[in-house]
């Protein structure tokens, strides 16, 4: 199997950037296959793509590597970095991108990338992406050791994470995370957060659901429903129909889970 290498980043497709990245990784690992998994990330959203990159890289097999730039701090002091996470690497700025993986599984090991002999000669102060990362992630792929990316860090930059609201008896308070393209309204509230068994309403913008369903097809078309989505987070959800626009539902709208 040839070396995979994906890309994620906040940079669209019309414009040059992304094909950019693949000129360099092909001319540093010509066997190199590249997926793209999204240039559809918000413009500067580190949370985001923090929240994508989670869900999205755990389905690849070991040995991929995964370029990651969604970097408003590019040029800046914020360091370029290179971590092992189970069988598979990352390369992408130290801003936090990297939250979300930390919470669910131990960082094997991570380096800064110093390494000039991974970058390209003239390093752009405004695209990282094109003359640190793509080069790294190349070399990754074709087989440089780990360790000769550059030193070993001991920590690395987290996001600040919503935390769940348990102060009322019988309540979990949660937010929404993110709205994907259907318009769910997917929270923070896990599916491990709620007892199995447990009888419980779900409200959020004035609306109550009576109780938490299994699937969308549980409620007629157009009527509101709560689940525990393919993530195992609880989302609210409008069948046939968009939550986000029905309810006035956002990153940061609160949810709250009453027994």
């Amino acid at each position: 199997m040839p070396p995979l290498i994906t890309l994620t980043t906040d940079f669209g497709t019309r414009d040059p950037y992304v094909a950019s990245m693949k000129g360099v990784i092909h001319s540093r690992c010509d066997n190199a296959q590249i997926v793209d998994l999204t240039h559809e990330i918000g413009p500067q959203d580190i949370f985001e793509a923090a929240l994508f990159i989670a869900e999205a890289t755990r389905w690849f097999p070991r040995g991929t590597v995964h370029c990651v730039v969604i970097d408003p701090g590019v040029g800046t002091a914020r360091l370029p970095i290179a971590a092992q996470v189970n069988d598979q690497f990352f390369v992408c700025p130290d801003n936090g991108l990297l939250t979300f993986i930390a919470k669910e599984s131990p960082l094997h090991a991570v380096r800064t990338i110093k390494n000039e002999d991974f970058m390209l000669d003239a390093i752009s102060a405004t695209f990282h992406g094109r003359d640190i990362f793509a080069p790294a992630a190349a070399h990754m792929a074709s087989g440089a050791p780990f360790h000769s990316m550059g030193e070993r860090l001991q920590t690395i930059t987290m996001l600040e994470m919503p935390e769940l609201r348990r102060d009322i008896a019988d309540v979990i308070g949660g937010i929404v995370m993110h709205v994907d393209r259907f318009g769910n309204a997917i929270t923070n509230i896990h599916r491990s957060d709620v007892p199995g068994g447990a009888v419980a309403s779900v409200h959020f913008s004035g609306t109550a659901v009576e109780q938490i369903s299994k699937t969308y097809g549980d409620v007629h078309a157009g009527s509101a429903c709560a689940l525990f989505g393919s993530s195992n987070y609880l989302e609210i959800a409008v069948h046939l129909g968009n939550a986000s626009e029905q309810f006035d539902l956002r990153r940061g709208s609160r949810v709250e889970v009453r027994f």
